[in-house]
């Protein structure tokens, strides 16, 4: 099996700002991720046996509850053919105030009810007595028997003890376990960005469960790489039997420490369609493009919580005028955590034998460095 890289080991360096230590959404503080995968199986389709290619892969803005330390949000759908649960309220009130997960299209509701127990049972707020979390999906039935509901409250619960700061496994891996990108495997990918300090220091980091889009969109730091590496060279999903239908989905998180209230995030998570759009994504009918932005740049914002306050919450604003270099942050970003979702993703056999061929990293590396910069 090739050795799985990221992109920037490929000679790939999107955009002009550094990354953060992990080039990964846990380089803004406190943020951290929690995975958990589930493979087993091969051979035929058996509903409720397998093969299973899943998984749940959870964000926790904050350490600690962020329910009691709510964060400001913001959503953006390029298009809403998908699902992201919580949504409503994001908008009308502006705050996040749950974690983050990811997972397959038919297990949205044991994942956001999972959610809702380990919050009764793990938050430090006494007597929660409400919880709209947010979950996310895409579609991973062309690998995986997703009729088969094999993730269980027990794997969510897992995925929200063991979330951590540092680097985050990438590819095959928690909620990106079976998806395709560009008709080559897909899945979990993330990148960071940290701005200069004339731009405020801020740091804005990414993580995509990539799902979408057709061999010949794909461009790999602006090189037409789905064109030239074509179903003759690495085959295609849709040159492949029964193909999958439609285009797919990605999901999209971006944080940032930068305080930025809810409809600067709106604004922000708005600028991650320019980094897919950069690697080939045209938001289709049949994809649900949908994209969170958070920003843990103020604290101590009132929790939603039946309590009664007295006085004004005092919270900081970056001025509109300064928020350009974190929108070209978000779509370097962006762009950086799609490649890398595909870079470490394997060839991966799923039900009836469909094979999905991972994105062959030396030809890639061939592509770049023949461009000569």
């Amino acid at each position: 099996m090739e050795r799985r890289r990221r992109a920037r080991d490929l000679g790939i360096a999107i955009g002009r700002f550094p990354t953060g230590a992990f080039n990964a959404i846990t380089d803004v503080q406190g943020v951290r991720v929690g995975q958990v995968t589930l493979v087993s199986g091969e051979g035929d389709l058996e509903v409720g046996v397998g093969p299973v290619r899943t998984g749940v892969t959870v964000i926790e803005p904050r350490a600690g509850d962020v329910g009691l330390d709510p964060v400001f949000a913001g959503v953006h759908v390029l298009n809403g053919n998908g699902e992201m649960t919580g949504t409503i309220w994001i908008e009308e009130s502006g705050l996040l105030t749950t974690p983050i997960a990811t997972t397959n299209t038919h297990s949205v509701g044991v994942v956001r009810d999972a959610m809702i127990r380990w919050e009764i049972e793990n938050s430090e707020r006494p007597g929660l007595y409400w919880s709209l979390p947010v979950v996310a999906e895409t579609y991973d039935g062309w690998l995986n028997d997703i009729n088969g509901m094999h993730v269980k409250p027990e794997h969510v619960w897992e995925a929200l003890d063991t979330a951590t700061g540092g680097p985050v496994a990438e590819g095959c891996v928690g909620g990106g376990t079976g998806m395709i990108c560009h008709e080559f495997k897909g899945g979990i990918g993330t990148s960071s960005r940290v701005l200069p300090e004339e731009f405020g220091g801020y740091t804005v980091g990414v993580l995509v469960q990539a799902n979408y889009g057709s061999r010949h969109l794909l461009r790999i730091d602006g090189i037409p790489a789905g064109r030239l590496i074509g179903p003759e060279e690495v085959p295609a999903v849709r040159s492949q039997p029964k193909p999958p239908t439609g285009d797919g989905s990605i999901i999209i998180i971006v944080a940032t420490d930068a305080p930025l209230l809810a409809h600067q995030c709106k604004r922000l998570a708005q600028r991650a369609t320019i980094g897919l759009a950069r690697v080939g994504g045209t938001g289709a009918d049949s994809s649900g493009d949908i994209f969170l932005a958070f920003a843990t740049g103020n604290s101590g914002l009132p929790s939603g919580d039946l309590t009664v306050a007295k006085d004004a919450v005092a919270i900081t604003m970056l001025p509109n005028s300064h928020m350009s270099p974190l929108f070209e942050a978000c779509a370097d970003a962006t762009e950086e955590a799609i490649l890398n979702a595909m870079c470490m993703a394997h060839t991966t056999t799923g039900i009836d034998g469909r094979t999905v061929h991972a994105l062959p990293l030396e030809r890639v590396a061939e592509l770049v460095a023949a461009r000569g910069y």
